[in-house]
């Protein structure tokens, strides 16, 4: 992986981490455009720069993590199924982190779910109110995203309205929860591939990738509240059907997208 190669994939991750739009399938397509050859150390760097666009939402909302201890718990609760879900099946999501077919297929039956949401919570309540077992439930849809191509973020959000929180509150909670969730995840990725970090070149890509990651989510933070709380999801269901149909196309026409 060259130095370039790093800054375009981080600034996909950076406008796509908060978005519902799947960041880690649009890497794993950027990686696929631009001819990066999947191993370990992009396996990792796919993982580990998400803690850029992870160190945004602590900066813009550093306020929010000084409440209470209430707060924490809360986060602890809802990261607990994905925790215990992603240490039995790492082997299994690791093997689906290098399949295009996987993303566009999670990309186009996605989309169409967005397509309906607005109209499903469209009488969602005002509620700001977090409960505890409500943040335990968002945590159980937290664990689909861990299907390359899912979108965290419009997992969470969702199972955020299904607990008829408002769209902001759904939206914030579910930045929140990625601070410990993509933190324990770059956590066990670097503790499987400690030895790659021995490449100073390793360091110096990682390094590029979370800079570029962090500035690019902080602006798309900020962006994508303000357009969810006025538009919703639809714009974003045809773009993952329209997406998800060219992959899937493509890979039934014979085209090895994981080799471009």
């Amino acid at each position: 992986m060259t130095i370039f190669q790093s800054i375009i994939i981080a600034i996909v991750e950076g406008l796509t981490e908060y978005l519902p739009v799947s960041s880690t399938g649009h890497m794993i397509l950027t990686q696929a455009i631009l001819g990066v050859p999947i191993n370990d150390f992009i396996k990792l760097f796919t993982v580990n720069i998400q803690l850029g666009a992870i160190l945004a939402v602590i900066v813009l909302y550093w306020k929010r993590f000084f409440q209470s201890f209430s707060f924490y718990y809360k986060l602890f609760i809802a990261v607990l199924p994905a925790g215990i879900l992603g240490l039995l099946l790492e082997k299994y999501i690791d093997q689906m982190l290098g399949s295009v077919l996987v993303v566009g297929i999670s990309f186009f039956l996605g989309g169409i779910i967005l397509l309906f949401v607005d109209k499903w919570f469209e009488n969602s309540g005002k509620d700001q109110t977090i409960t505890y077992p409500s943040a335990f439930k968002i945590g159980l849809f937290q664990c689909i995203a861990m299907i390359p191509g899912v979108s965290r973020s419009a997992a969470t959000i969702i199972g955020g309205l299904t607990q008829k929180l408002n769209r902001k509150t759904a939206a914030e909670f579910s930045f929140f929860l990625a601070v410990p969730t993509m933190f324990g995840a770059t956590l066990l990725k670097v503790y499987k591939h400690i030895d790659l970090l021995k490449d100073t070149e390793h360091l110096k890509l990682l390094a590029i990738g979370n800079i570029v990651a962090f500035i690019v989510a902080a602006i798309a933070i900020k962006a994508f509240i303000t357009y969810l709380t006025k538009h919703g999801f639809k714009v974003f269901g045809y773009y993952r059907i329209v997406v998800g149909l060219i992959i899937i196309i493509l890979c039934l026409l014979g085209y090895n997208l994981n080799m471009l």
